[in-house]
């Protein structure tokens, strides 16, 4: 794959991730002098997690250190400890240090993440891990302690198309801008496979860099796919001038780019933190009564294969958490979207979860009953003894026995009176509480 081709060896070909790799940056520092700490790579796809692994694998094999890979989606604990005991070999009779590579870090579940705690704590190994994951919630707090954090973000439209004219010089293609030619020679693998020069619209680079949503993997393999389904096409039709852009020449288009790619790359995952942060940006922008923001959120969890039914759970809950008695109808808005929803599925459900979404951005706020139901909570655990007994002019006596013992006794049927009825129903211990005005800010 082209992406695999393009990969770079050294830090000064390494695209993108300014924030934490740039000029005068720590960890830029601690790589050019040899100096690995405990890693863990954490970014979404294609950012160059492993880009930066392979970087530092051909940098520490000139400095003499071993450089171990494994994939947590295949490697056992065995494998591991075979590693480290190897590791531990070296070290003792070679001086020799070694560093092992884990990616998807966190497949391995808690007990084999241990496996390396005290081999990373005394050095026997120096860890880097890559991870598409929150280590808060996929690696275990004891050896995320003993390794250094780098958060990678997905690259920027600029860099996307820095990496992409590197692979258009690597294929020897031409680009065409605004009326101009301008490019290298089609001297690359591409052009040798075809009949004809290979041209590419700049505004098709520019649109895959945008497509790609920060994936240098998808970007690539993406200008990969539509410029071989082009000269595939190539030879078995012929192209007329105006396709091919110029004589005797095949031309990738924007038009080929997003057929490519069908549609726009959505990084999403259900089982992830990205899952995690859209439900928390949807229901703070349906709270913040924004109702275009509150639709974006939605969209990006529903294109990008969310549950439908997982989001209208969570509108049952923000209808009373945060709409309440402002507008009780808002529950059986809710409840009729879960309904619906489990009725129809995706994508015709789609328009119903939008409605509710707008309905309860709109919708006044009131978080009344969600404040008292919390007082009464914090009641109850803070009390101190055993709970106060329900009184007895509440309990039901349907024996002779209850009754006897004053089960009910006092006790005023409300719709008997006319007049409001004067009744305590707390017990005494509680006699004139008011959980709606306690803790106000």
């Amino acid at each position: 794959p082209l992406a695999e081709r393009l990969r770079p060896d050294t830090l000064g070909d390494y695209v993108g991730q300014e924030r934490v790799l740039g000029a005068q940056t720590l960890l830029r520092s601690l790589l050019e002098s040899h100096e690995i700490p405990s890693l863990i790579l954490w970014g979404p796809p294609g950012c160059g997690k492993t880009t930066l692994a392979h970087i530092i694998a051909n940098s520490s094999k000139k400095n003499g250190t071993r450089f171990v890979t494994l994939s947590a989606t295949s490697a056992k604990t065995n494998d591991v400890r075979d590693v480290i005991s190897q590791a531990q070999n070296e070290k003792r009779l070679f001086k020799r240090k070694t560093i092992l590579f884990i990616d998807e870090i966190h497949r391995f579940n808690k007990s084999q993440q241990d496996t390396f705690l005290p081999h990373v704590e005394c050095g026997t190994v120096t860890l880097i891990g890559a991870t598409t994951e929150n280590p808060s919630f996929q690696v275990n707090a004891a050896l995320l302690s003993r390794c250094r954090v780098i958060v990678l973000e997905k690259l920027s439209v600029e860099a996307m198309e820095a990496i992409l004219m590197r692979a258009v010089r690597s294929l020897g293609l031409q680009v065409l801008g605004q009326g101009n030619q301008h490019g290298t020679p089609a001297t690359g693998s591409s052009s040798k496979s075809s009949e004809f020069p290979v041209y590419i619209e700049e505004k098709a680079l520019n649109t895959l860099a945008y497509l790609c949503d920060g994936d240098a993997r998808t970007g690539l393999n993406g200008l990969q796919l539509a410029v071989q389904a082009r000269v595939a096409a190539g030879r078995t039709t012929p192209l007329s001038a105006t396709e091919r852009g110029a004589a005797d020449g095949i031309l990738v288009t924007e038009e080929h780019i997003k057929e490519g790619l069908q549609r726009s790359h959505i990084l999403y995952d259900r089982a992830g933190e990205e899952h995690y942060n859209c439900i928390s940006a949807l229901h703070k922008s349906m709270r913040g009564s924004d109702e275009n923001a509150s639709l974006y959120w939605l969209a990006r969890m529903l294109e990008g294969g969310e549950d439908p039914l997982y989001v209208a759970r969570r509108l049952v809950r923000f209808a009373s958490e945060d709409i309440g008695l402002a507008d009780p109808l808002a529950l059986t808005q809710a409840v009729a979207a879960y309904q619906g929803c489990h009725f129809i599925g995706m994508p015709e459900c789609e328009v119903i979860l939008a409605q509710c979404v707008v309905y309860f951005a709109r919708a006044p706020k009131s978080i009344e009953v969600y404040r008292a139901y919390g007082n009464v909570k914090e009641c109850l655990r803070m009390h101190t003894g055993p709970l106060p007994p329900v009184p007895l002019h509440l309990r039901n006596a349907p024996t002779r026995l209850m009754k006897n013992l004053g089960y009910g006794k006092g006790y005023k049927y409300n719709p008997m009176y006319k007049e409001p009825v004067e009744q305590d129903y707390l017990p005494e211990e509680l006699k004139g509480t008011d959980f709606f005005k306690e803790r106000k800010s």
